[in-house]
């Protein structure tokens, strides 16, 4: 029995495969060519162990085998695994025999893996010419094919490999190729916060409209287990950037999500999760996100003529996109059950002008149901604090419970993390919903209103602390003990020196 493999020794090991790249490609670029390895390599491993306990078990039968392997969750092609690959990696040609390999798998999985890998090629002059992009290919599945990366499901265990070494190539990649983080990673912590408050069941449908790499509808789909014991949901995404939509369905693939559908576009000027006229959009359940912080060029110059109505609480500014993806989401929860949470810069609380009108409407049609401030250096590439903003549809009174996370983290070197006691404090108070002192209040609406709708947390969460009262009498007889010790050593140093010849 093989010895279970950690996340670490995982990211360790792909982070020493990232050297064959170094200096050659940017390291935006080749992340993808890592995460796409890794995929082959743990499909292949996979399809392996299969083989090999069913040869284990009717090794006198090919045929049955054979017949046996066809109906896996995947297929794997005769040639098209890591280790056909690796095995001929000392021959010219590595590139385009990685193509191939990558398109037989497309080509035998259907609709679970079609055009995944349509935006990658290894058999690219971005890799010099011929006989030194052969050499990276090789090391390439050298690396890969290390001990250290045997992901057998017995080493693996229940590890999200894909997803887990993704957010950890982003966490180091994000700033160096320019990307804004808040594109493409939410930290782990943010997405089991608002699963758990999101509290999806079975039966739903849920949906993330910028769907990154879809962690964050992989942690939904966890819960509705957790929660309901059952498989029976459906998780919906669409994803603007072609390489991280095509991580989201290998991420959906090796996790069993058979039951989605990730749409490859963007989602304001192009949404594609429609009904089957293609005139409506499809509603949900459960609407959750991490959109892109304050996006400059989302759309606005086609929004006020919007073929969904999405902007009739009014057209967001021209430079933030913010309220553009909050009036998408909530134009697509359903009317009973809907229920939403979207993470936000902290200007979306108190932004006047277009953002102002458009968030005293949805606070008067009683959409808004919580307020969550997080704390800052949370998010990776960017320092400032970030919110949660959640929503209903089914909402049982008029009033918005403020929390006030934002002082209660792990400190870290470069980012500060939620601990699980953390989370567990702002999931009970979202639960009971009643006013902490200096953590939570519950406001009313009128109090809301007399605040022009401004939703600035410090307005309703008082986290002041008053100073201790400072003994005066006190800290002037500490002074004179101190003075009088002070003098004493300097007597005694005095006399020493004398001992040695050096007093007068």
């Amino acid at each position: 029995m093989p010895s279970q493999i950690n996340q670490d020794d995982i990211n360790k090991a792909v982070w020493n495969a990232c050297d064959t790249f170094r200096g050659v490609i940017s390291a935006d670029t080749y992340k993808d060519f890592i995460l796409t390895m890794l995929f082959l390599k743990y499909l292949s491993d996979v399809y392996r162990d299969e083989y090999n306990k069913l040869v284990e078990q009717f090794g006198d039968n090919p045929e049955l085998i054979h017949a046996m392997m066809s109906k896996q969750r995947f297929v794997l092609p005769e040639g098209a695994s890591f280790w056909d690959l690796y095995e001929q990696r000392h021959q010219p040609g590595n590139g385009q025999r990685i193509d191939e390999a990558l398109h037989a798998i497309e080509e035998a999985n259907g609709t679970k893996l079609k055009n995944v890998f349509q935006d990658i090629s290894f058999n690219t002059d971005k890799l010099g010419q011929e006989k030194q992009k052969n050499e990276l290919l090789r090391h390439l599945l050298e690396d890969f094919g290390k001990e250290i990366l045997n992901l057998s499901v017995e080493r693996v265990g229940s590890l999200d490999v894909i997803g887990n070494a993704y957010e950890f190539l982003i966490k180091h990649f994000a700033a160096s190729s320019g990307a804004t983080a808040g594109e493409f990673y939410t930290p782990p912590e943010v997405s089991n916060l608002l699963a758990t408050i999101l509290e999806p069941v079975e039966g739903d449908e849920i949906c993330d409209p910028a769907c990154g790499s879809g962690s964050l509808l992989i942690k939904c789909g966890a819960m509705v287990r957790k929660n309901s014991n059952s498989k029976k949901y459906a998780l919906y995404g669409q994803e603007a950037i072609g390489s991280t939509w095509a991580l989201a369905k290998m991420n959906m693939f090796l996790h069993g999500e058979d039951n989605h559908r990730i749409e490859w576009g963007d989602t304001i000027r192009n949404p594609l999760l429609l009904d089957k006229d293609g005139k409506r959009l499809l509603q949900f359940d459960v609407v959750t996100a991490n959109p892109p912080f304050s996006l400059d060029k989302w759309g606005h110059e086609d929004a006020s003529s919007d073929a969904y109505g999405r902007f009739h609480r009014g057209v967001p500014p021209k430079t933030k996109g913010d309220y553009a993806f909050i009036s998408h989401m909530i134009e697509t929860l359903k009317p009973a059950t809907g229920r939403m949470g979207v993470v936000v810069p902290h200007g979306v609380l108190f932004r006047a002008s277009s953002e102002g009108k458009i968030r005293q409407q949805l606070i008067e049609e009683n959409l808004l149901d919580t307020v969550i401030g997080l704390p800052e250096k949370l998010f990776f590439g960017t320092g400032i604090p970030a919110a949660i903003l959640l929503f209903k549809k089914n909402k049982t009174d008029d009033k918005v419970l403020f929390i006030d996370a934002s002082r209660e983290f792990k400190s870290g070197k470069n980012q500060n993390q939620l601990t699980d006691s953390n989370i567990a404090k702002v999931i009970e108070t979202y639960k009971v919903r009643e006013s902490v002192d200096k953590y939570a209040y519950l406001a009313s609406f009128d109090e809301i209103k007399e605040n022009d709708f401004n939703l600035n947390i410090p307005r309703y969460v008082d986290t002041f602390e008053e100073e201790a009262e400072i003994d005066l009498e006190a800290v002037r007889s500490e002074r004179l003990a101190l003075k009088a010790e002070l003098n004493l050593l300097e007597d005694e140093m005095a006399g020493y020196l004398k001992e040695l010849g050096y007093g007068a």
